[in-house]
């Protein structure tokens, strides 16, 4: 009503005024956003792609054999295995199961033993009951946890020992002699 005026103008975008041949070059830059070193936390949409999903109204009662990346945010019942991949439970996840995987992730409830060869993390507002088998752990505050913890230290890769060579093995028996040398020695 007051700024009726200003509506009805055209928005113009900005133009540098073009530059005299007598007066100095000068580029212009766009400044970048600074941007945080810390990872941002990882919502439902992150866990789409390349990951299989539990969603909240699914209720699972048995065993689950993952070759993929688990994300579970319903309930779950048995055991859960993802030897070589990721097991993340959601906020809304809600496992009373034994758990092996790679790295485990808690934003919802455990109830059972958990075993990681990697890493498990006990996020904010996460509850976990039992015992716990890792490499590296990390419990944020405000998380509950109820159990033992038995940090295992990874098994570097063999390496097959080097053997020491034999030094050269000379025949048995009388030494043999160089028929020339032998022939000057006589002389």
């Amino acid at each position: 009503m007051w700024n009726k005026r200003r509506e009805e103008e055209p928005v113009r975008p900005y133009t540098p005024p073009s530059p005299s041949p007598m007066a100095p070059q000068t580029e212009y830059k766009k400044e970048s956003a600074p941007v945080s070193s810390i990872p941002p936390a990882r919502t439902e949409s992150d866990f789409r792609g390349g990951t299989a999903a539990i969603g909240k109204a699914v209720k699972i009662v048995g065993q689950i054999f993952s070759r993929e990346d688990l994300y579970v945010d319903g309930d779950l019942e048995g055991t859960v295995e993802a030897l070589e991949h990721k097991l993340t439970i959601g906020p809304h996840g809600n496992v009373k199961a034994g758990v092996k995987a790679r790295e485990v992730a808690v934003l919802g409830s455990i109830q059972g033993n958990v075993e990681a060869t990697e890493k498990i993390e006990i996020r904010k507002d996460a509850k976990l009951v039992g015992d716990i088998r890792t490499a590296r752990i990390v419990i944020e505050d405000g998380a509950y946890f109820k159990g033992s913890i038995d940090i295992v230290k990874p098994e570097p890769a063999k390496v097959a020992p080097k053997l020491p060579q034999p030094p050269p093995q000379q025949p048995s028996g009388p030494p043999i002699v160089n028929a020339q040398a032998a022939a000057s020695d006589k002389r």
